[in-house]
């Protein structure tokens, strides 16, 4: 740099000299002379390699800014003075000026965290590889990554890098394997790509790039990898792939191109692996493809291929590997097949394949694996599958093959997966089955296979999954149990017989034991509880009696229990509460009896109980109603279960079918039955319930059906009797009626209470003010009756004073006689017009100061606009006029 200084300003002063002595043309000449020179400098000074100190401190600063984990994977990163013995550095020496400088920077799974952003590559512009694969680097790979020309490969892969791939990548023309798989990468494939003419391996696998594949990238003639599996790039395949003759594996893989297979795939002679599956590309497969003679490998699943299989593949002589399943293939199995003598996978399951398993596949020798499974192949099964003694996969299941299963498939003795359910089978099975010890899973359910299961069968130890349901096999299973890898087994819906084995108490891995609808009879075997992962164990509708083990509550896994349609008796064991996670209890049509108190109630978790069909007796507990996800059913039919029905179970909000027909039940429906919103079905028939039936649009809407035979049910249910509003509505209907009418009741009767001790105190007061009044010659004190009353009594005892009822007549009134109701008799003086109610008062004053035997006492009067009268003691010995007449009272 003090050279390119000194230079300069030499220049500056020959220039100044120049300027004043020169021509103006010749000093033009002269200055273009001292750029192009100055130029040069510049150039021959930047390709001056960096120093090995220099390299050193730029790769020491980047370890800084790793974690601690980080630096201490690269503690002999210490002395700058001999970087190549660092770990992972490799030196070499620079041609120019003849001195050590880092060539090759390898940290390959050294789990370095931090960021490649940090590394300064104008530093090491000497590298020609770099590899810090399998670490957790993150952020984006820098523009400045353009300046380490000399690199030839730059393997980034497994990583945590995000970003786009910079369009500057392609300045490396020197690369030939770039490695940026697994990563996060997001962006486009730049088109600058295709300037990267000297790679030979481009793997950009397992990131999210997008948008299309660059048709330039048909400009990289030295490519032999292109793997763009696994990543979200859309449209059409290039046609310019075709002109990438040296490719020997091409993975376009799970993205979503389109369109179809371009045709000039077919030149690229040299494709050992071509996998364009898990796309959505369309059409049929080229012919074309048939020219890949050295192809080993061809995956197209999982896309949308339509039409025939090319009987060109059969050309394909050195394939291994044929992959064509899901698509919409149609039509039969070429037959020339048969010349892929070296293939081992053979895949065309769930495509629309017609016609015959062709007996030529007996000359794929090598065949490991052949899955021609969900489609519509019809025919049996060729016994030249016999000659595949490599076979470990056979797949048939779900076509239309009819026939015997040839005996020749008992030959396979490397078989482990063998599957040929749903077809239409028929006669015995092979007896070499599992002949090599070899059977793993077993699949043959739902077809019509008969006669017993064969001893190389039983007694094969190395099974893990069997599926024979659905057929008609029989035979003795008592020997069967000694599986001590078997995860599932169901052979349910046969008709075999015998007895379970206490040996199935030895198949510790066992999740799921299905034995249902046969003939196996005897008592559940104890050892059943050692199955700690059994999950599923149902051997309903056979012929089992004995008591349910106690050991079942050790099944701590079991979500479903399915015992019914047995003979089994005895008591529900309440062990059988310690099973929390059961979902599904099914102990209907046996002869179980007693009471469910202790038991089911404790499985929380159950959506689908059925106890229908027993002995069982007592009341319904209420803690059933704790059972909040019963959802599928609760059945108690058809037992002897006896009270009311708890309200309880109104909280069952999930319940979609209650049925507790044909027992002893009493009492009305609970009104919480209300709160059983997802009910769909109701059955209480044949109980001794009474009273109404809840009221809401459900009950409204029910069947008839649902309620007969309850003679005193009544209510808004079509076909039951209106209820009446009496004492028959229910206690709960009683109490609020009696409180509605007791309550208004004792209200009144403390008012009147209340009013009547007023009108005391005043009357008291009353009382004795007339008293001193009387004693003052008050006259108006001595009527203490009812007047209004009274008076409506003597009017209608003389009515209305008629003359029928007169016993005398004076001056100044008549005399009446008066009965009244109570059977007193009373003397009535009816007075005449007086002039004013002075002199009325004045009378009654003068009969208050008589005192005398004779005399008949005054018991009122009455002054009234209608008239005034007196109210005498009635004296049958004279009259009471003429008395006074004689007497010359006056009034």
């Amino acid at each position: 740099m003090s050279m390119l200084c000194s230079l300069i300003s030499s220049f500056k002063q020959a220039h100044s000299l120049a300027m004043e002595s020169l021509s103006p043309k010749l000093l033009a000449s002269f200055t273009i002379l001292i750029m192009a020179t100055a130029a040069t400098l510049v150039s021959v000074t930047a390709a001056v390699p960096p120093s090995l100190e220099g390299q050193a401190g730029a790769l020491l600063a980047w370890k800084a800014t790793l974690n601690n984990e980080s630096q201490q994977a690269l503690q002999s990163w210490a002395n700058m003075s001999a970087p190549c013995n660092w770990r992972g550095i490799r030196c070499g020496m620079d041609k120019v000026q003849q001195q050590p400088v880092i060539v090759n920077i390898s940290l390959p799974g050294m789990r370095l965290r931090g960021k490649l952003e940090s590394l300064d590559f104008s530093a090491l512009r000497t590298l020609t590889s770099l590899d810090l694969s399998h670490n957790e680097l993150a952020g984006s790979i820098p523009w400045s990554i353009e300046v380490l020309v000399e690199l030839h490969a730059l393997l980034l892969q497994s990583n945590q890098i995000r970003g786009s791939i910079p369009p500057s990548l392609a300045n490396l023309t020197k690369l030939r394997i770039l490695e940026l798989s697994n990563n996060q990468i997001s962006s486009e494939i730049p088109r600058q790509i295709g300037n990267m003419s000297n790679l030979v391996t481009l793997n950009l696998s397992v990131n999210h790039l997008t948008g299309p594949i660059p048709p330039e990238i048909g400009h990289l003639e030295q490519l032999s990898i292109l793997d763009l599996f696994d990543n979200n790039l859309s449209g059409s395949i290039p046609s310019s792939v075709g002109d990438l003759t040296k490719l020997t594996i091409l993975y376009l893989d799970q993205n979503h191109l389109s369109g179809h297979i371009p045709p000039e795939l077919g030149y690229l002679g040299n494709l050992e692996a071509l996998a364009l599956s898990n796309n959505t590309i369309t059409g049929s497969i080229p012919r074309d493809l048939c020219n890949l003679t050295k192809l080993t490998t061809l995956y197209l699943w999982r896309s949308k291929l339509s039409g025939h299989i090319p009987p060109e593949l059969g050309y394909l002589v050195n394939l291994e590997e044929l992959s064509l399943q899901k698509n919409t293939l149609l039509g039969s199995i070429p037959n020339s097949l048969r010349n892929l003598t070296k293939l081992r996978i053979l895949y065309l399951y769930t495509n629309k394949l017609s016609g015959y398993i062709p007996q030529q596949i007996g000359h794929l020798i090598n065949l490991e694996e052949l899955d021609l499974s969900e489609n519509n192949l019809s025919g049996s099964i060729p016994n030249s599958l016999g000659d595949l003694k490599k076979l470990i996969v056979l797949n048939l299941f779900k076509n239309q093959i009819s026939g015997k299963v040839p005996q020749e498939i008992g030959n396979l003795i490397n078989l482990v997966n063998l599957d040929m359910s749903s077809n239409n089978l028929f006669g015995p099975l092979p007896s070499g089955l599992c002949a090599g010890g070899q059977l793993q899973r077993f699949v043959a359910m739902k077809n019509n296979l008969v006669g017993p299961l064969p001893t190389s069968l039983l007694i094969c130890k190395s099974l893990v999954r069997v599926r024979l349901e659905q057929n008609q096999l029989e035979g003795d299973i008592s020997k069967m149990g000694s599986y001590p890898n078997i995860v599932y087994i169901d052979i349910s819906s046969n008709k075999l017989y015998g007895q379970l084995s206490h040996r199935w108490g030895e198949c510790y891995k066992l999740t799921m034991l299905r034995a249902s609808n046969n003939n196996i009879n005897g008592a559940i075997p104890p050892s059943i509880g050692r199955l700690s992962r059994l999950r599923v164990f149902d051997v309903s509708s056979n012929k089992l009696d004995g008591e349910i083990p106690p050991e079942i509550g050790n099944l701590l896994a079991l979500f479903n229990l399915s015992l019914g349609n047995n003979f089994l008796w005895g008591t529900i064991p309440h062990e059988v509460g310690f099973l929390t996670n059961l979902e599904y209890l099914d102990l209907s049509s046996n002869n179980l009896s007693g009471s469910i108190q202790g038991s089911i109630e404790h499985c929380c978790k159950l959506r689908f109980l059925k106890l229908s069909h027993n002995r069982l007796n007592g009341s319904i507990p209420i803690e059933l109603g704790m059972l909040g996800n019963l959802q599928a059913l609760l059945d108690l039919s058809d037992n002897s279960f006896k009270d009311k029905i708890p309200s309880q179970l109104g909280s069952l909000r999930m319940l979609e079918a209650l049925n507790l027909s044909k027992n002893a039940l009493n009492g009305s429906i609970p009104s919480s039955f209300l709160s059983l919103v997802s009910l769909l079905s109701i059955d209480m028939s044949y109980n001794q319930l009474e009273g109404s039936v809840p009221q809401n649009r459900f009950f409204e809407e029910a069947p008839i059906e649902w309620f007969l035979h309850n003679s005193k049910l009544c209510g808004v249910v079509k076909g039951l009797p209106a209820c009446q509003i009496t004492q028959s509505h229910g206690q709960d209907k009683k109490s609020k009626l009696f409180l509605l009418a007791i309550i208004p009741s004792v209200i009144f009767i403390i008012l009147i209470t209340a009013i009547v001790r007023i009108l005391q105190c005043k009357r008291k007061k009353s009382n004795e003010r007339s008293q001193i009044e009387l004693q003052q010659t008050n006259l108006f004190a001595i009527w203490n009756f009812d007047g209004e009353d009274v008076y409506e009594k003597i009017m209608d005892a003389t009515e209305n004073f008629s003359d029928t009822h007169c016993i005398g007549i004076g001056g100044n009134g008549s005399v009446y006689r008066a009965q009244l109701p109570t059977g007193e008799i009373f003397a009535v003086k009816k007075i005449h017009a007086i002039e004013d109610s002075e002199t009325f008062n004045r009378e009654i004053d003068a009969l208050l100061h008589i005192r005398h035997c004779n005399i008949a006492k005054l018991f009122g009067y009455c002054s009234a606009p209608r008239g005034r009268f007196l109210v005498y003691e009635y004296m049958d010995r004279g009259s009471l006029a003429s008395y006074l007449k004689s007497e010359g009272v006056h009034l």
